[in-house]
This record gives structure tokens, sequence and C-alpha cells, in this order.
């Protein structure tokens, strides 16, 4: 199964650097926006298990190289050996990415991530459920994945679920874009810092010899600045987004936001309407009902469940719409997918619980996620 994933792999698309008590994991796939591959993850999650057990040790660092953090996981990847009919090799790459996920979000030492750029998919499963997420004026975050078909995975339905207000179903749901001001505002980031002072940073916290949360947040914070939101910025449409996306249907969020549209000149309602029907309508009530659910959820919970819809995805069990949207946005490159069904009342309550159900194959099994001792409560709802 590896040698798929390992067949096109180069040396070096991780690398690993110790500074006194700090562990570096730096993405070194720049040309590819950082995005993970099978390899970079069986790295990562090998040296995590030496970081944690190692004394020394007192703060991990994760980044990227080039002009991303990570743009999400190797998607073409995973559609070239589904469309080899081998699906199952998509499961076990994402049950090993999952897993990583759960690793860095549990982690004994605590995680800083310095997010210096796009942050999009797997790249948010990396960093956003770490202790520290430090942003920079580079910083675009977004959680497309309706787009081919896909949905907003790799625990987003417990981040964004915590969110001010219905922020987090806005997000998921037309995978709008936010830059590091308004990351920090929602809570999605916890510092800002400018690109020019990461060095600085870093070199700061090689000298923290402690694992003391408050000790790395006092030194973190010697290097903030201050942010201000964009006139513009949807953020600052906070009230009128839920009063819309709290909605209880797909249907009736469109409704509103077209209603919302007719009162004005809004920009990010036209951009939030051509999105959401550009989407899969199965994707997007997928995704609605995943948030929705991961209120209630611990992360481990979510990532789960995450497991299974993908799975379902993966094998195309009801329907081939992320197989046709990695096809139409990814391979042939902006081509208009055929979602199947087309329409968002076509797609029943019934039809979209199947994906939160068992896998129907005789060789599948749950995700299982190591036990942690240190599941630490990185978020509150902000409901």
């Amino acid at each position: 199964m590896a040698s798929l994933f390992l067949s096109h792999s180069k040396p070096n698309q991780v690398l690993f650097e110790e500074s006194s008590c700090v562990r570096k994991v730096i993405l070194n796939r720049p040309h590819k926006l950082n995005s993970l591959t099978y390899e970079m993850i069986s790295q990562i999650l090998r040296n995590m298990e030496v970081y944690e057990n190692d004394p020394m040790a007192t703060i991990l660092i994760l980044k990227g190289q080039g002009k991303a953090f990570c743009a999400g996981g190797d998607v073409k990847g995973m559609f070239f050996a589904i469309n080899e009919g081998h699906w199952s090799f998509a499961a076990s790459f994402y049950k090993k990415q999952l897993t990583l996920d759960y690793l860095l979000a549990t982690s004994t030492k605590p995680l800083v991530a310095l997010i210096n750029g796009i942050i999009m998919g797997g790249g948010a499963g990396l960093s956003m459920n770490s202790m520290f997420r430090v942003v920079t004026e580079n910083t675009v975050f977004a959680m497309p994945e309706g787009q081919i078909g896909l949905f907003p995975d790799v625990g987003a339905s417990y981040f964004l679920s915590r969110l001010p207000g219905f922020f987090g179903e806005y997000l998921g749901l037309t995978g709008a874009r936010l830059d590091g001001n308004e990351m920090l505002a929602c809570g999605l980031a916890t510092h800002f810092v400018l690109s020019k002072d990461l060095p600085l940073l870093e070199n700061a916290l090689s000298e923290v010899a402690s694992s003391d949360a408050s000790t790395i947040h006092r030194v973190i914070n010697r290097f903030s600045s201050k942010t201000l939101l964009k006139k513009e910025s949807a953020y600052r449409r906070l009230e009128t987004i839920s009063k819309c996306f709290s909605r209880r249907t797909v249907e009736e969020i469109l409704s509103m936001l077209e209603n919302e549209d007719a009162n004005g000149d809004n920009k990010w309602i036209v951009q939030a309407i051509s999105s959401m029907k550009s989407a899969s309508p199965t994707s997007l009530k997928i995704s609605l009902k995943s948030i929705r659910e991961g209120r209630t959820k611990e992360l481990e919970e979510c990532l789960m469940q995450d497991y299974i819809i993908a799975c379902h995805m993966f094998r195309s069990s009801f329907n081939r719409d992320f197989i046709e949207g990695s096809r139409a946005m990814l391979i042939d490159k902006g081509k208009e997918p055929k979602w199947e069904p087309s329409r968002l009342e076509l797609v029943s309550d019934e039809f979209v619980d199947q994906y939160f159900e068992k896998v129907d194959d005789a060789d599948w099994e749950y995700l299982q996620l190591p036990v942690r001792p240190n599941l630490a409560k990185t978020w509150d709802s902000k409901l």
C-alpha cells in the first residue's frame, strides 16, 4: 500500500531541526504549497514520538517553507489511487493524517504553529487545535472542500463549530477566505506577528527552557502586533452572518442570503451565494450536519466521524461527487463538475444520514486513535 504513495516521493519534504530546547518541524514542499504526502505524514509521526519522549524538548514549532504554511493533503494522489480502484489506499492515507492531527492536538509538549502564508484543509488539521496559532500579514485561511465534492474535515467540525455565532458554518459552507487579522478576531489564531519578526520570535522561543504555557504566551506577546479588520471584512458582518447561517437547512440559509442581498450591495453575500451554488449539494448538506453535530462532540469524536464520511466519499458509496469534483477542479483545472444529485432539493436528509453511518465493507474498520494523557481543551464554544 505505502509504495503507491511513495512512488513519487522526494527526500527532505519535511525538515527537522533542534535548537536548544525547541524541536522544529518544517514542511518543505514549497512548489506544491507544502501539501501533505503520505511520506511527509509518516516522517512527522515518527519524529513526534521521539520529541515527546525527549526530556530536553520543551517546545515544538511547526512551520512551512515558501509562501504557504500548508495548502492541504495530497488530494491528487488520493484521486489517482481511487481511480485505479484502490479506495482503501486513500482511506489508509487519511487514517494516518487524522492520527497525526490528533497527536499534534494532544501533544504533551506545547505546539507553536507559525502560519505564515496559505493554510487550507489539511494544513488547518495540523495546526488549528494547537495551543499557539501564530498568524502574519501573509496568512490566508480557507476550507474550500465543498468545491471538490468533499467537506470541511480534519477536525474542522470541532474548531469551526466553536467560533463566535455561526461564523463556522459560514466558513465551512462558502469556503470564504480570511486574512490573519480576521483569524485573530474570530479566534482561529491566538497571536498576530509580522512576518519579519518571526525569526526573532523563534530565537526567543529557543531560549525558553520550560513548557509552561503562560511563559510561552508572554514570549510570543513580546513580538505581537496590533491588528485592524478591513472595512469590508465579513467578520464585521457577524450579526448578519449568524442570522443567515443559523437557519436549519442549507436551502433556508441560501434563501436568507438572497433576501439580505436584495437589501443592498454586499460583496461578501454575493460571493457566499456564488460559492454555495457552485459547490456539491451533497457536500453542503454533509458540511452543515457535521459542523452542527461537532458543537457537542470532543475532537476525537469529530475525527472519527470525519473518517467515516471520507471513506464513504472515497469508495463512492452513494455518489461520485468527490471523484467528479477532484477531476474537474484539480485534474482538468477549472472545468465545471457535474454533481449528482445536482440540486439541493434532491438531497434528502435520509441520503445525507447514510454518510454518517458505518461503511458496509468487510475489511473496513472504525478509526482507532491512540489513548492520550493530554486531551487539553483548546476550544470553548463561542455560540
